[in-house]
């Protein structure tokens, strides 16, 4: 079994860094928007984990701080490696990209990878 690109080589210890530097400055989940309390921890569905903004499956860079944010393991679980196109080209409706629409905090769209 293949380590996903974040836990080997190169970008393993950028992440790791980024990582420590998203626990110690975010408190919010950038998935729901709601409080993270740091105390839980694993297996906690609430507990704090990084999440990738754009899915390394779908082109997001493994370890760059853009495309990375603090969430909960739940909400993390949920988004799974969904993408999501909230742009309004006159319409009224969201296109999703995946199999379900989440709420956000951040336009995932916009970031390149």
């Amino acid at each position: 079994m293949a380590l996903r690109a974040d836990r080997q080589g190169a970008h393993r210890v950028a992440f790791e860094k980024n990582r420590k530097r998203l626990l110690k400055t975010e408190n919010v989940c950038g998935i729901c928007g709601k409080p993270i309390d740091k105390r839980l921890k694993a297996p906690d569905p609430l507990s704090a984990v990084v999440d990738h903004i754009i899915p390394v499956s779908k082109g997001g860079h493994p370890s760059a701080i853009e495309n990375l944010q603090l969430a909960h393991w739940t909400c993390n679980r949920q988004k799974s490696d969904k993408l999501f196109n909230n742009k309004q080209d006159n319409k009224k409706d969201t296109k999703v990209l995946g199999n379900r629409n989440l709420p956000q905090s951040l336009n995932w769209t916009l970031y390149k990878a």
